[in-house]
């Protein structure tokens, strides 16, 4: 099932580019004069006709200098190169809420469980956050143990899911000799110190490759560490791999082929957070870094059956990861309990002041807390399809929750897509332009490659006209939640998925 919480997200208007001006005079090269020779009356009408749009003779006369006058200037601007990091000059920030939770009272975060240490090692393979850092704390397990028993773990499993691009082991041996030594001096870090986690290779770390899971870049080296990376050192927690990603962050076929679901190795991951997902899901990480755009933690998480955290826009740096989509990405834990995302939270949370979205919130882990009085909102629609599903609303009524009945904004949320179809052709331009893209392995009708090429023919117009309904989804959305603590929706429900996606509401995944 998927809980949204209440902090809405609002995007804020596009920077004033600034009123009419003169436009220079510029001398044409003979390779734009080559291409515009080919365009016509006749081409201009015809890709009018692609985006429904006609227009008389003489508009198109009229039209048709400023058309040409414009390759000139698409041309300036393709001369400057631009790295995939560099994000466009536009913020989304979420909205704020004032609503107070009538939820029961939270209570404060529980000391670590008592453990005793198994006689086999392997029995923690499944074990959440706080029993492997009851270990560790109490010296009963060593950070070095810890690290050594999910690195064999995920050598065995990866030979059947293919799950890892690439192993950080000597940065992890490293990382648990330091971390032994500080215990040892009475120096711990919190909850993550000592506990191996893998990062999905969207994420840069200095030292290793960042293939994003695409062949034009599976030997690309970005020699800066990502924010999510270097919160979690900081908090102790040791990187033992780069998990696999659908290339460029679609499905969960990547260069090396297709990451497969513990659960059913019949079929896939599902993706892009593939590797992350699976490793989690199979007992082979205690937790691990994912994205998502559309879905890229949700999906994965339901179908590698992981409890999941995507968190509200804008609060969990994106500094270092790769963009697919400025207004849309967000970088978020995939772990065994809804626990252990909190835990994890915690440590990647806060701005940095490199990714440009991003904002600073208050954020503790409580220790447990009581839905008794909490209101939940949910549509009756989304939950007749499955007895399973009917069965949640019944429990979480037993539990003392008040359930209330909620509708989601009617908005055309698959064709505000636009947003992500542009944004993405725009931060993978020069891969379509270079055709590089022909390298892809996947080259379906709705693959990235035929996406990319498609965009560029989305009208700037439709491109804000979405946007600009996203802000009305938003406010709205806000006004239809206002009465509830949390929406719950089935993890397969798109509405919900595209509303917050597009809104940038949390979600939690719980399976």
């Amino acid at each position: 099932m998927m809980i949204l919480g209440l902090v809405l997200a609002l995007h804020s208007p596009l920077a004033s580019q600034g009123g009419g001006s003169a436009v220079p005079d510029e001398p044409q090269t003979s390779g734009e004069a080559d291409k515009s020779a080919s365009i016509d009356e006749k081409a201009l009408r015809q890709a009018l006709a692609v985006v429904g749009l006609q227009f008389t003779d003489s508009e198109l006369a009229q039209m048709l200098p400023v058309v040409l006058d414009r390759l000139t200037e698409y041309a300036a601007m393709g001369e400057r190169s631009i790295e995939n990091s560099v994000a466009p000059a536009f913020i989304f920030r979420p909205l704020e809420t004032n609503r107070v939770p009538t939820m029961g009272p939270m209570v404060a975060r529980e000391s670590l469980p008592d453990v005793k240490r198994p006689d086999d090692l392997r029995e923690l393979l499944w074990a959440e956050i706080p029993v492997l850092a009851s270990l560790i704390h109490s010296r009963q397990v060593s950070c070095m143990e810890m690290t050594r028993l999910f690195l064999d773990r995920l050598r065995e499993v990866d030979a059947m899911l293919h799950c890892v691009i690439s192993y950080t082991e000597d940065r992890a041996l490293q990382q648990a000799k330091t971390l032994d030594e500080e215990l040892a001096a009475g120096k711990y870090r919190g909850l993550l110190h000592g506990i191996p986690y893998g990062v999905k290779d969207l994420c840069a770390v200095k030292g290793t490759r960042t293939s994003w899971g695409a062949t034009p870049y599976k030997d690309q080296v970005i020699e800066v560490d990502a924010t999510v990376v270097k919160k979690l050192d900081e908090a102790g927690a040791v990187l033992v791999a780069k998990t696999t990603l659908g290339a460029l962050a679609m499905g969960d076929v990547w260069y090396g082929g297709k990451t497969l679901s513990p659960w059913n190795m019949e079929h896939g991951s599902s993706g892009s957070s593939a590797g992350s997902a699976a490793a989690v899901g199979a007992g082979a990480l205690p937790f691990a870094i994912g994205s998502e755009t559309l879905g890229s933690i949700v999906s994965p998480s339901t179908r590698c059956g992981n409890s999941s955290l995507r968190p509200t826009a804008g609060r969990v740096s994106r500094f270092g990861a790769m963009a697919l989509s400025w207004t849309m990405d967000k970088l978020g834990p995939i772990c065994r309990s809804l626990q252990d995302t909190a835990v994890v939270l915690e440590a990647i949370e806060g701005a940095d002041g490199l990714d440009l979205d991003g904002v600073d919130r208050p954020f503790e882990v409580p220790g447990s807390m009581s839905i008794e009085g909490c209101k939940i909102g949910y549509s009756p629609a989304a939950f007749e399809r499955s007895e399973d599903h009917q069965t949640v609303l019944d429990e979480l009524r037993e539990l003392g929750a008040e359930l209330v009945e909620v509708e989601l904004p009617d908005y055309p949320v698959w064709p505000m897509m636009t947003i992500l179809f542009a944004e993405s052709a725009a931060a993978f331009d020069e891969l379509t332009c270079s055709d590089l893209d022909d390298e892809l392995v996947e080259q379906g009708p709705q693959a990235w490659p035929n996406s990319f090429r498609a965009a560029r023919l989305i009208p700037a117009v439709e491109y804000i006209r979405a946007q600009r309904l996203r802000t009305m989804l938003m406010r709205e959305t806000a006004s239809a939640l206002s009465g509830v603590d949390a929406y719950l929706a089935p993890a397969g429900d798109f509405k919900t998925l595209g509303v917050t996606n597009l809104t940038g509401h949390p979600s939690l995944v719980a399976p």
